[in-house]
């Protein structure tokens, strides 16, 4: 196991340029100012002179781990690192060992757990005994909402602090620093400089792996300008940072969904294509887009259904890109067609009705009666035939079950067809009105 100290030597010039721009005091942190600035709450903790557990929940390249190694420094304490992915229960047991000989030596240790979502149940509660005994102070670090991903046990016992990726301001001063300390032979012109802060999408590390990449590229190429023109040749594609299972995927979806809601067709199209841009499924996409159409556009616009399933046969069909620019047509009719939610409404409250209710049977009426002896009990008897009568409709007919309370799930909106729909519906109440009052 490596020390605070081990850590933290990295005059090395060989080291990875992220390893050699890592903060070696708080202070020269960027960004997390919520966190870190003058009597914020991470600020704090430094300063309490006594180190408590926490959980450092956000995207990739923000400095969870710049913070826990920092954390160990300023409280001089031993610094243990286990990364989910590489570490077992051999890897649990002997960073526990070690902790409880630096605790007999009166030495506190920090145990740093990155992507602990990562660890099974009985993993992350090998650590609950050691963190209830003080024997180590716990810091994991995840990309995915600890509420669902970290056991309630260990989560009750540690604070959570939510980073946030880097602005462009705070990326843009991180690449100044770089270029000012590690590629001083480097130029770049400013419409590379913005390339470059939008490439890395808030995240530090990304920044700074792919300033080394050029470094490299630069030197194989003898050039010493970096220019727009040399980066499209150096570098892959430029993909956003998109974590198909993780919480950016269902925060990005949830932005389209409720852009189309708003009725906003240009912030609908920037998360479609922010999406495909990072990868996501098309089809996936196109299923999400169908359950617009039936839950925000419903009845307003039956069209939308057939639009939005038309646009995912015609992905299917043709596939990338013609297939997308269906998808693409698909969000912007979703986003400026008339809302409504009134079917999706009415279907919830249905469902919530029917599974606290008890079994209720059909009425005689509206029974089949296929058989001889079935119209013998009365099955059908009654019934009415909606289209023998005065506009189609059976004024003051029943269809619910016998006792049912009278509903009114269904309210169409003032919105789209549903106008006319509601317009129909007060017309044929005042008919089943009327047919009350003769009988």
């Amino acid at each position: 196991m490596l020390s605070a100290t081990d850590l933290f030597e990295t005059a090395n010039p060989h080291a990875p340029l992220a390893e050699q721009m890592r903060p070696r005091a708080l202070d020269e942190v960027i960004g997390q100012r919520h966190l870190l600035g003058e009597g914020k709450p991470l600020r704090l903790a430094f300063s309490s002179g006594t180190p408590h557990s926490m959980i450092l929940w956000g995207p990739p390249g923000v400095g969870k781990t710049t913070l826990a190694r920092l954390m160990a420094d300023s409280f001089d304490a031993e610094f243990v690192a286990l990364s989910a992915v590489f570490s077992g229960v051999k890897d649990i047991r002997e960073a526990m060992q070690q902790a409880e000989v630096m605790a007999q030596q009166g030495r506190r240790t920090i145990l740093f757990v990155d992507e602990v979502h990562r660890f099974n149940k009985a993993q992350q509660d090998a650590f609950l005994p050691y963190v209830e005994k003080g024997t180590v102070t716990f810091i994991g670090a995840t990309t995915e909402n600890p509420s669902f991903e970290v056991n309630s046990a260990l989560l009750s016992r540690a604070s959570v602090y939510v980073l946030k990726s880097l602005d462009e301001a705070e990326l843009g001063e991180l690449f100044d620093r770089a270029q000012s300390q590690a590629l001083t032979d480097l130029e770049f012109d400013p419409e590379a400089r913005d390339r470059l802060i939008g490439y890395a999408d808030g995240d530090a590390r990304r920044l700074l792996n792919v300033l080394e990449q050029l470094r490299t590229a630069t030197a194989t190429a003898g050039h010493r300008v970096v220019s727009a023109d040399f980066l499209e040749q150096t570098l892959a594609a430029d993909l956003r940072r998109f974590d198909k299972g993780g919480d950016a995927f269902y925060d990005q979806i949830s932005a389209l969904h409720k852009s189309v809601r708003g009725s906003d067709p240009d912030a609908a199209l920037y998360w479609l294509v922010r999406m495909l841009d990072g990868g996501a499924d098309p089809l996936y996409m196109g299923r999400r887009i169908v359950r617009m159409a039936i839950e925000d556009v419903g009845l307003a616009d039956p069209r939308a259904w057939e639009i939005a399933l038309n646009a995912c046969a015609t992905y299917e069909r043709l596939g990338s890109p013609e297939g997308e620019l269906a998808l693409a047509n698909a969000v912007l009719y979703m986003a400026v067609a008339p809302k409504s939610n009134a079917a999706y409404v009415a279907y919830n409250a249905a469902r919530a009705f029917v599974a606290k209710d008890k079994s209720r049977g059909v009425p005689e009426h509206l029974r089949n009666a296929p058989t001889k002896l079935m119209k013998e009990l009365g099955y059908g008897a009654d019934y009415r035939y909606a289209h023998d009568e005065a506009e189609g409709y059976a004024a003051g007919e029943t269809y619910l079950p016998e006792g049912m309370p009278k509903v009114h799930w269904y309210q169409p909106v003032a919105r789209g067809l549903e106008q006319k729909i509601a317009e129909k519906l007060a017309h044929l109440r005042e008919l089943d009105a009327k047919a009350a009052k003769t009988r």
